[in-house]
């Protein structure tokens, strides 16, 4: 029966718990964020070298500016993300926007191949990530199940065990899942200067581990307690969902000293309109359908790279240019051989 509960999601408003859970989770960033000028290509077998960045970026520029010209031409529109500016920062949601499928699921079956729970258990993990890519849907009873599950599963681990594993679940799970167009976007807030944070309800090792690996500032995630290094099996506050992820991006913005009406939130689910409303530039991206419908109701700009035609057609804000879009491309391109 519980599985039903999945079919009817709950819209929620901000509550104490929700406000204590994106305090934690911000105040945890920032402890994890990358500082201005840290090369995280030296820190990471996933990197992309510089030459081979650079080679590559010409290559397929001149290829993908015949693509995109007609595009660029047709819609003029101000220059975003704006360079330099250092009042603006992104904010992207991590499940089925910035990766296909769910992070939480990925890494439980990761716990599974080191023993730290049985079949069972990895069948319940199955069933949830079919559900999940079966709807395009995230619903906070369905996600929360996922969560008690992962909570049960690392009480009396330390800290640092799981995170050491988390970067090995990451290459074997996680980063051939990135899409490459949101991927792109990241890249063109990093190329202006901005900031660039995860914002998950995944927890927030998780997070700031696929952060890292993509280059990006740091992340917003679910803060699990933990005494003395080692996890008590219990939340602080509440999963970051739904309102949570608005108060998470709220507080990050007041400590970075962020103008919200600058930033851009990206996000597939409707379940984070309210992180998306913050901010003065919305995108819907791999919109589940009461996201799209209300993208459109509220002029929110929509991109879709769920199919190769769609994802050619719509795939980057104009502005962003070609270099931007190529800049991306040779990334995951890198990336990609670099792990053969």
């Amino acid at each position: 029966m519980a599985a039903l509960g999945w079919l009817t999601p709950r819209r929620r408003s901000a509550t104490a718990r929700s406000v204590l859970a994106g305090e934690a989770s911000a105040e945890a960033a920032r402890k994890t964020a990358l500082t201005p000028g840290t090369d995280a290509a030296a820190d990471t077998d996933t990197a992309v070298d510089a030459d081979l960045h650079a080679d590559l970026h010409a290559d397929i520029e001149a290829d993908l500016r015949a693509v995109y010209e007609d595009t660029l031409d047709e819609i003029p529109e101000p220059e975003f993300p704006v360079p330099g500016d250092d009042l603006a920062a992104a904010f992207f949601d991590l499940d089925n926007t910035v990766m296909q499928g769910a992070a939480i699921f990925h890494f439980g079956r990761g716990l599974y191949k080191r023993e730290f729970f049985r079949r069972r258990e990895l069948a319940r993990f199955a069933w949830q990530q079919a559900w999940f890519r079966l709807a395009g849907v995230e619903d906070p009873n369905h996600m929360q199940d996922a969560r008690d599950s992962a909570l049960s599963i690392v009480k009396g681990h330390k800290v640092s065990e799981l995170m050491a594993i988390g970067e090995e679940i990451y290459d074997e799970y996680m980063a051939e899942r990135i899409w490459p167009g949101t991927r792109a976007l990241a890249q063109a807030h990093l190329d202006a200067g901005q900031k660039v944070w995860l914002v998950t309800a995944a927890p927030v090792e998780t997070a700031t581990i696929i952060a890292r690996r993509l280059g990006l500032t740091g992340a917003l995630g679910t803060v699990a307690e933990s005494v003395d290094g080692v996890y008590t099996g219990r939340l602080v506050g509440e999963p970051l969902h739904g309102p949570a992820k608005a108060e998470a991006v709220r507080a990050l913005a007041a400590a970075e000293a962020l103008d919200l009406e600058r930033c851009a939130a990206y996000s597939d689910s409707h379940n984070d309109i309210p992180m998306l409303s913050l901010v003065g530039h919305p995108y819907a991206i791999n919109p589940d359908t009461k996201l799209r419908k209300h993208a459109r109701a509220h002029d929110w700009r929509l991109r879709d790279y769920r199919t190769g035609r769609k994802a050619v057609k719509v795939g980057v804000p104009a502005a962003a240019g070609v270099g931007a879009i190529a800049g991306g491309a040779a990334a995951a391109i890198a990336l990609h051989r670099r792990r053969k």
